[in-house]
């Protein structure tokens, strides 16, 4: 008998690579979230695979009584109630850094954007304006210093690029690298404190958990530069969007580029969306082509190795034994 994997992903470029590379000998079910098919394929699933988080829960493990891998297609999994994966002794797996690519350029594409206001220039253009009323203030990413505030794989990859620009590149993760590893990177650590204080843009690359909520708030927006730059890729609820607002409203930061908001979708009564200091993308640093094809061969190779009877790779820290 095949062995069932229950595929769940909304873009149809993921379920298509699914489709095309899953390896011989699996029965594979691509369907959506909560649908009478995937409800019927859960009793037989042996792997559940795709953007799939938010259904770990108890009654997934009595609903699928012989899962032996969630395997997530995204990097981060705050909605999933690992207790209960806990419980049921199911391993969660996140990608393995396949969109870490995506991401790092996303977050290098927010500062330029931000930068040299390119939406700002597009409207004035568009609407046929030239330069608007007045020149817009440009600045270059050459020489400033940006403070990296995570340093995973997504992180490191941010600060090739960052000093590939030019950049001076600090950073700030409690798991700090050692002296040597700093300079083959070409990044220095910083206190948590010294890189909102001194840096000239700001880059999130953490996950969402009870530490890291509204990490960034009203006191640490009171100590950034007025001029600084914040640029969130990572999770809407790191930021405090509140006081991100007020911060954005009455200058005590220049601008900010998100691609990631507290509620998703963003409401459209978000102050966010009338301020013309932010950028903003609609969570879709991590959704490229090459980044689905990506996720997908990772996923089939730990859904491969778990049938090997080997240990899966990118247990997610929680889980991890």
């Amino acid at each position: 008998m095949s062995k069932r994997i229950v595929f769940v992903t909304t873009f149809p470029v993921a379920a298509d690579f699914g489709r095309d590379m899953v390896p011989a000998g699996y029965d594979l079910v691509v369907t959506e979230a909560g649908s009478a098919e995937y409800k019927a394929a859960l009793a037989d699933a042996e792997y559940l695979v795709g953007f799939v988080d938010m259904l770990v829960q108890d009654q997934l493990f009595a609903d699928a009584p012989n899962l032996k891998l969630i395997q997530l297609l995204s990097a981060g999994y705050n909605s999933a109630d690992i207790e209960a994966a806990h419980k049921a002794g199911v391993p969660i797996c996140n990608n393995g850094g396949a969109n870490s690519t995506a991401v790092s350029e996303h977050a290098i594409l927010l500062m330029l954007a931000v930068s040299r206001q390119l939406v700002k220039q597009h409207v004035n253009v568009a609407a046929g304006r030239w330069r608007g009323n007045e020149p817009p203030k440009l600045h270059e990413l050459r020489d400033k210093t940006v403070g990296i505030i995570g340093l995973g794989s997504i992180g490191k990859k941010t600060a090739r690029l960052a000093a590939a620009f030019g950049m001076h590149v600090t950073y700030y993760d409690i798991a700090r690298l050692s002296e040597a590893e700093e300079d083959a990177l070409g990044v220095r650590f910083r206190l948590f404190s010294e890189i909102i204080q001194e840096s000239d843009l700001i880059s999130l690359h953490v996950p969402l958990n009870d530490s890291t909520r509204h990490m960034i708030g009203k006191p640490e927006f009171a100590a950034m530069q007025n001029d600084a730059i914040l640029v969130n890729t990572s999770r809407g609820p790191v930021v405090d969007e509140a006081a991100l607002i007020d911060a954005l409203s009455t200058g005590a930061i220049a601008a900010a580029g998100l691609d990631v908001f507290d509620e998703e979708p963003t409401s459209p009564d978000n102050p966010l969306l009338k301020l013309d200091n932010v950028t903003l993308t609609a969570h879709m640093a991590g959704p490229t082509f090459e980044s689905h094809k990506a996720r997908v061969r990772n996923a089939f190779d730990n859904v491969q190795r778990v049938d090997r009877g080997e240990a899966p790779l990118w247990v997610i820290q929680e889980l991890a034994e």
